[in-house]
């Protein structure tokens, strides 16, 4: 499996998780990596992207200035820093690898936020 996505869980409102994702099988170093997260009802939809050494962020206007994406090469590893953390949160976040012609998903990991 490619990515493998951990972290997520239960927290209440304001609180914060890191949710992290491991890849393995292809050149990590050379693919952006990103978080979508997909809510019940509602469409998949990108959180934040990093490119792939690390330079360029972006993120999506609902969640700014509370997650914080980051990489490490060296391990292969990507995480997402989630503080402040709204009940609109709720979703399940996926990683996914993105080298232009080759792109991976994770299977996601379910945060849940209470009120």
């Amino acid at each position: 499996v490619p990515l493998v996505e951990s972290g997520g869980g239960l927290v209440q409102s304001g609180g914060s998780l890191r949710l992290s994702c491991a890849a393995s099988g292809f050149t990590f170093r050379s693919f952006d990596m990103s978080w979508y997260r997909e809510a019940p009802g509602k469409w998949r939809e990108l959180v934040a992207t990093i490119s792939s050494d690390g330079g360029t962020t972006n993120y999506a206007a609902s969640v700014k200035d509370r997650f914080t994406i980051s990489r490490d090469n060296a391990k292969k590893a990507v995480s997402l820093q989630m503080n402040s953390l709204k009940p609109d949160d709720t979703a399940k976040y996926y990683c996914r690898a993105d080298g232009g012609s080759l792109f991976y998903w994770g299977q996601g990991t379910q945060v849940t936020v209470s009120s």
